[in-house]
């Protein structure tokens, strides 16, 4: 979860006051016309870079081609990086900056990677600075040390340290480690979570929330959870799913068994869920393949 969220947020540090540029050739002022009458320069090797009040490296994008036409630069091979808590690599093929707003655009084969290794991939991808908001309509595809995850169009608050995947969201994960056998191997499980969406993160919570037609598999024993909404937490240290909290419609499929129920919460751990809300149960005589689950 930690990585996703930076992995989005690639311009997130302090917003630069000042800016410095080189290129190798310097374009002089023409008298009497704005920047936008000055005909377009092409420039070899583009820096651009912001700095915080105290004057530290906050970010810098770099280029190895410009197209300037007053405070418009379209940058190819973009390679951008941000200095924080943790810093982030961007590269792209193509790259649109706005001087005067920092806003930047970036097209083809868009990769942010942060620090830890968890990187987000994508078509296209917007940053507007001043509403703190990075944004793309396409396919995004995130993959970190314990989860992969697929979804149509994104948007993040990176100072809010929120972001949305708003349709068509795919989600394999890694659950906490489990105990078993008598020599209490640790072994991996894996739950893969589909919805309609959107999907929302939020960092500070540690927890992702999936709604419309949401629907869960525990891959190791094929038990489904299907759900209106569903909110899963994760351990903050190893980015694994901690629980899961299903409302709304919520059923619990096992073998040919079904149960139907207003609340379910499944804890990692031990794999245990516990329905809640007058649950039911149909029941398959010639099914002996469910696990344990209380009901309340």
């Amino acid at each position: 979860m930690r990585g996703f969220l930076l992995s989005v947020v690639l311009l997130a540090g302090p917003v630069g006051v000042a800016f410095a540029e080189t290129v190798n050739t310097v374009v002089p002022a023409v008298p009497g016309k704005t920047p936008h009458d000055v005909p377009a320069q092409e420039m070899e090797g583009f820096n651009l870079s912001g700095y915080t009040e105290e004057g530290q490296k906050s970010w810098d994008i770099k280029g190895d081609k410009a197209h300037i036409q007053g405070d418009q630069v379209a940058v190819t091979n973009v390679n951008a990086n941000s200095y924080g808590d943790q810093d982030v690599n961007l590269t792209a093929k193509k790259g649109q900056i706005d001087k005067a707003t920092g806003d930047v655009k970036l097209q083809q084969d868009v990769v942010i990677t942060s620090q830890d290794g968890a990187t987000l991939k994508t078509d296209t991808l917007n940053w507007q600075r001043n509403k703190d908001l990075v944004q793309t309509d396409d396919k995004v595809r995130i993959e970190d040390t314990n989860m992969t995850i697929q979804g149509q169009g994104m948007e993040a608050h990176p100072s809010l340290k929120a972001a949305t995947l708003k349709s068509d969201v795919v989600a394999d994960i890694v659950t906490e480690d489990k105990k078993t056998g008598g020599k209490n191997k640790k072994v991996d499980n894996r739950i893969q979570i589909t919805s309609d969406g959107p999907m929302e993160v939020d960092q500070v919570s540690q927890t992702a929330v999936f709604t419309e037609d949401v629907r869960a598999v525990e891959l190791s024993t094929g038990r489904t959870l299907v759900s209106d909404r569903m909110v899963v937490t994760f351990n903050k240290d190893t980015r694994k799913i901690k629980a899961i909290v299903c409302t709304g419609n919520v059923e619990l499929h096992q073998g040919e068994n079904v149960t139907y129920s207003d609340k379910l919460v499944y804890t990692a751990d031990d794999q245990r869920m516990v329905l809640t809300g007058k649950p039911k149960l149909l029941i398959d005589p010639g099914d002996h393949t469910s696990k344990e689950v209380l009901m309340n």
